[in-house]
């Protein structure tokens, strides 16, 4: 089912958890898109969903689904539910973007992509951050040769301290969740963008404290039991042949790391939170101490995280791909992801290097014309290998 540019285009959210607000905010700032209503499983929560934002509610998630007058459906649900919701909509001919992870396992994922092979829809997978002014200006960077030829990288995932603002965090802990699938996203997604898929990974996992105590004001339960890794250390080898280290954990109770680093033969560029649309990324030459900014390439327009991060790029780019558009949020990719890390986890069960079987086509780049024309300007795309 092709769209034609520009056409208007409702949507249905399915999941009205902590996210849906800001996928309201994002979406609204996106002159096409109309977010017609909501449904969850817990219809207490949809009817105050709806009421809150002005919106359509739902008697069920089924009801959404078959109504001929939503064209995308986004899920966020729980990341248990993933697989299961996306595959419904799909079978009933809709388009559908998914929270990240694409599912909560690859035996899921599996059979989410052969019932997309057969079904009309299409389906697109968060995080779609990469497609924002930092990741974008450092792929532009790297690509220019500002760093000369890319060695290696480091990212650093610190815990969100979700126990101090989550009412009930417990899907943070459990299947589908876990610093790997919770946060990694952001940050494998980042890395593939600007340095390529990757090859394969080792690595080793275990689990700091337990239970976790939640001290949310408006918490809903007071402690959590943890079943899955909350730290990890991994190596991820690139396709290019660039390695990298990822450590994740929500044992690391600090807002002072490097989030992202990429080091080449002339320089090492820093690259800001990935779970952010905002922040700079900064050069320093090998040879010099001064780190220095990267001029962005773009500038988004009222998408600032100021009250909460928005999302909703990623359904843009879903959209704009059903007129012809290149698709770089696409389930090739958000599966490519989620076999990056629970091959992390399958490393240290079995203490063995992991080949990756999945290799997809770093996203292509953003163009002028792209989705960013509804929501950014171009910024200062001047980065030049020669610059010192």
């Amino acid at each position: 089912m092709s769209r034609e540019p520009g056409a208007d285009t409702h949507i249905g959210i399915v999941g009205c958890g902590n996210i849906l607000s800001a996928y309201v905010r994002g979406l609204r700032t996106l002159p096409t898109m109309h977010v017609l209503g909501c449904a969850d499983v817990d219809q207490e929560r949809a009817s105050q969903a709806a009421e809150a934002h002005g919106i359509k509610e739902f008697s069920s998630v089924d009801e959404l689904l078959d109504d001929d007058a939503v064209d995308v459906v986004v899920n966020i649900t729980p990341p248990v539910a993933h697989a299961a919701v996306s595959k419904a909509a799909v079978s009933r001919g809709k388009h559908v973007y998914s929270e990240k992870p694409i599912s909560a396992s690859l035996a899921e994922a599996d059979s989410l992509l052969h019932a997309l092979s057969t079904a009309s829809g299409r389906l697109g997978c968060a995080p779609d951050t990469f497609l924002a002014a930092p990741n974008q200006t450092a792929r532009a960077a790297i690509d220019a040769g500002l760093i000369g030829e890319p060695i290696g990288a480091a990212a650093t995932i610190p815990h969100s301290r979700a126990e101090e603002w989550h009412p009930d965090p417990s899907f943070l802990f459990g299947p589908g969740g876990g610093p790997l699938l919770d946060m990694g996203p952001y940050y494998i997604v980042g890395l593939v963008n600007c340095l390529g898929p990757i090859y394969s990974v080792s690595g080793a996992t275990r689990i700091g404290a337990n239970p976790r105590r939640v001290t949310a004001t408006n918490r809903r339960v007071d402690t959590v039991r943890v079943t899955v890794p909350t730290h990890a250390v991994a190596i991820l080898r690139f396709a290019s042949g660039v390695l990298g280290t990822l450590t994740a954990s929500f044992d690391l109770w600090s807002d002072h790391v490097q989030h992202i680093e990429v080091y080449g033969t002339e320089g090492i560029l820093r690259l800001p939170d990935p779970d952010k649309f905002e922040g700079d990324v900064t050069f320093k030459a090998n040879a010099q101490n001064e780190w220095r900014v990267v001029p962005p390439v773009l500038a988004l327009q009222n998408w600032s995280s100021k009250d909460g991060v928005p999302r909703g790029l990623g359904v843009a780019d879903l959209v704009d791909s059903l007129a012809g558009s290149l698709h770089r949020t696409s389930a090739e990719l958000g599966y490519h992801v989620l076999e990056v890390l629970e091959s992390i986890e399958e490393s240290s069960r079995t203490e063995t290097v992991q080949r990756l079987e999945s290799c997809p086509s770093r996203p292509p780049a953003l163009r002028a014309g792209d989705l960013l024309g509804k929501v950014a300007s171009t910024g200062d795309a001047s980065v030049r290998a020669s610059e010192p």
